[in-house]
């Protein structure tokens, strides 16, 4: 079936069976490979994306459910890493691994877009992300930096 969507503002259709999973719409057929796959049942993390600008784990979100929508891949959030959450992300050290950091990246713009000075208990309660790394104070130091709370 066809289905469209709109991608870090590009508009795209896709010709995809019904029940397959955003992500996979994403990494196999559109080659936007920086949204991951971790646990395949929406726990960790690892595959958010903006939708209409909330979180949404996109391993467990089928393609029907996302037709007509607009998505925000990390790629989207800005093409030259000048994103006040990933310069943040790089001024404190978050990613060792790295490879949940897209998803965490997006998780924190989504706490930002709604509570833009957000409490310790507002970070823990929105960031919900796994990082088998344990980077999580350095998390909540960058999701300061980039809310203007921390120097």
């Amino acid at each position: 079936m066809d289905y469209e969507l709109t991608i870090n503002g590009v508009r795209h259709r896709v010709d995809e069976a019904p029940g397959t999973p955003v992500l996979w719409v994403l990494r196999d057929t559109l080659g936007l490979t920086g949204t991951k796959f971790g646990c395949g049942i929406g726990t960790c993390g690892a595959c958010t994306v903006l939708v209409d600008g909330q979180a949404m784990r996109s391993c467990s979100w089928l393609i029907e459910d996302a037709d007509s929508k607009a998505l925000t891949t990390i790629e989207g959030l800005s093409d030259d890493v000048s994103h006040p959450l990933q310069m943040a992300w790089l001024q404190a050290q978050v990613p060792q691994c790295g490879y949940c950091q897209g998803g965490q990246i997006l998780a924190a713009a989504a706490l930002l877009a709604e509570t833009p000075r957000p409490i310790d208990q507002d970070i823990d309660m929105a960031m919900t992300n796994i990082c088998r790394c344990g980077t999580y104070p350095r998390i909540r130091h960058a999701i300061k930096l980039a809310s203007g709370q921390a120097g």
